[in-house]
């Protein structure tokens, strides 16, 4: 028998299921499903195969196809009748996780959450790629941003003035217009030769890289066939221009520890 958790049940519990390999959610995910008697999952986004975690017989729900007040009712349903209710989202839920809505409707019915971070798929991606977001003399700064779709962008959030910067950029929920991202790049500052990656599905076995650079990564993804569940990587990080960092300098080192 697993190890039993005093996890409140009179509270609705939102769980990071992590980019899509189900060992990378946190232990204290992990322990919340083992012991779950109520859970909502996102379907359509998170590895199904978390729910292996899940004792057998646990309520599982998938999230596809309700609508908001549906989700927000079993949640309440569940907490009413004393289970331990689990909302699964995928990645982290500090991320496009609609947390607030839900949160709202829970509420009104005297119900407060717990939110337990996971990773997220932006950082699935540079460890699938092999790289980092932040580089010597090339980018310390990252921007994670997506384009407008059925939710509108602030006004000077645009893909547009963040190329701007030409810092690293990881963008969510754009694929399906990668002609139009890359429109944006290249008219804000980033350089037609500026590398880009295209990561479909990271962390997962049928996980898709599309390498190039902003010339001609519309044409690849598309010949890939990639047009949804994607993130687009840009900036110079991408590159073959290293820079090191000084921290295992022994000179540097020593300095830092005086300071």
């Amino acid at each position: 028998m697993p190890e039993r958790f005093d996890f409140d049940t009179s509270k609705v519990w939102f769980v990071g299921a992590g980019p899509g390999d189900k060992t990378l959610i946190t232990l204290k995910g992990y322990r919340l499903l083992q012991q779950a008697q109520v859970v909502i999952y996102a379907g359509s986004l998170i590895n199904t195969e978390l729910l292996e975690y899940c004792p057998a017989d646990a309520e599982c729900h998938d999230s596809a196809s309700l609508t908001l007040h549906q989700i927000t009712d079993l949640m309440i349903g569940g907490v009413k009748a004393g289970k331990l209710v689990v909302r699964l989202q995928t990645g982290d839920l500090s991320l496009y996780g609609s947390i607030r809505e839900q949160g709202e409707v829970l509420s009104e019915h005297g119900i407060s959450f717990v939110s337990v971070p996971g990773v997220s798929s932006f950082l699935g991606a540079a460890s699938q790629l092999g790289v980092e977001y932040t580089v010597p003399e090339v980018s310390q700064s990252l921007i994670i941003t997506r384009i407008e779709g059925r939710t509108p962008m602030p006004p000077k959030e645009s893909l547009e003035s963040f190329a701007a910067h030409q810092t690293s950029m990881a963008i969510f929920l754009s694929v399906q217009d990668i002609t139009g991202v890359v429109k944006q790049l290249t008219s804000g500052g980033y350089p037609p030769e500026t590398p880009v990656a295209v990561v479909y599905k990271a962390t997962w076995e049928d996980c898709q890289i599309v390498r190039a650079t902003l010339t001609d990564i519309a044409e690849r993804v598309k010949a890939s066939g990639i047009c949804k569940t994607a993130l687009i990587l840009v900036g110079p990080f991408l590159g073959d221009e290293y820079h090191y960092s000084k921290l295992y300098d022994a000179g540097f080192s020593h300095e830092y520890r005086q300071a």
